[in-house]
């Protein structure tokens, strides 16, 4: 039995389509929102033959790939996000790049001889690399207006990733990545009317328009720190809103806390989603592992659960990383 493991956001979901549009197999789909990410353990180790993991760090599923590898299951992982010590084993095969401007569709894209480059480019937007995205799609010869077309796909599919469960999203990731399979060319989903793409589009301008009420925390020359409410629409805005705080300002770096619901007698607690500046993208990664549930890569990370008498550390830590 084969496996699929990806990543419930732009990067998984489109590095999974680029593979199943070249390599076709029946596979069980495991995966979740964007912050789910330690799926690998959720793959039976008696039932699983072989597994492709797509877009979720390993450093995060060293202990459940290690029980595959004993177990002599075949493993495919490519990803851009921390690895840690990657295993030895003649049953793993890798292909990981955790450099600030790659993503895991453009491996896959890199991987496929470019079968599928349209795809990689929506990827590379959603993922907020955009001058990866455009160095791609100008090698392939993609008009200005296409561009931006796949541009706006590759966030729509992004933003859907985001939430507490999958009961905030609009589309569970397994079924939004059966439906876009069935386009070999994103172009062709954009242009049919009533497709994902429109109904994706109407549910992310009607959520980012709340988010222009974000209070702000924080700002100074060095970052910009905002809150949202604990809401769905927050939930999924949060990962996008950074991305469009961060293409504002590119010399800042960025934080979206957004409050977790708050149980009683519990302190409350805050989902952080970091960005690193885009002109010196490097260390948010850094800046979340210093906090308990952090985590992430270079250019953009967060933290799952952040108490609430952290965020002042959280701030100061942010600050003083990128002071220099």
């Amino acid at each position: 039995m084969h496996f699929d493991v990806f990543n419930g956001d732009a990067d998984g979901i489109i590095a999974l389509v680029q593979l199943r549009l070249a390599e076709p197999k029946v596979s069980t789909l495991i995966t979740g929102v964007k912050r789910d990410i330690s799926l690998l353990k959720q793959v039976d180790v008696e039932t699983a033959d072989t597994i492709t993991v797509l877009d979720i760090s390993l450093e995060k599923n060293i202990d459940a790939l290690n029980l595959h590898l004993e177990n002599k299951t075949e493993v495919f992982y490519i990803d851009h996000h921390r690895a840690g010590d990657i295993p030895r084993s003649e049953h793993l095969t890798t292909l990981i790049n955790t450099d600030a401007n790659t993503c895991t569709s453009l491996l896959v894209n890199d991987y496929l001889k470019g079968a599928y480059a349209h795809w990689a480019v929506a990827a590379a937007f959603g993922d907020n690399m955009t001058q990866s995205a455009i160095t791609l799609a100008e090698s392939v010869g993609l008009s200005k207006a296409h561009q931006e077309q796949l541009k706006a796909l590759g966030i729509y599919i992004n933003y859907n990733g985001y939430g507490r469960d999958v009961d905030d999203l609009h589309f569970h990731p397994a079924e939004l990545y059966k439906a876009l399979l069935a386009y070999a060319d994103p172009l062709d989903l954009i242009v049919e009317e009533g497709s994902i793409f429109h109904q994706l589009e109407k549910a992310y301008l009607s959520d980012m328009e709340k988010a222009l009420t974000a209070k702000v925390l924080a700002d100074t020359s060095i970052s910009k720190v905002v809150q949202l409410d604990d809401a769905p629409w927050a939930r999924r805005v949060s990962g996008v809103f950074g991305n469009d705080l961060a293409n504002q300002s590119p010399d800042k770096a960025h934080a979206v806390v957004t409050l977790n619901a708050v149980k009683a007698d519990e302190e409350p607690t805050y989902t952080v989603s970091v960005r690193a500046p885009l002109n010196n993208k490097q260390g948010a990664d850094e800046v979340c592992i210093q906090f308990p549930t952090g985590g992430g890569r270079a250019g953009a990370a967060g933290i799952n659960l952040l108490p609430e008498t952290m965020l002042p550390t959280f701030i100061d830590t942010l600050n003083e990383y990128y002071k220099a």
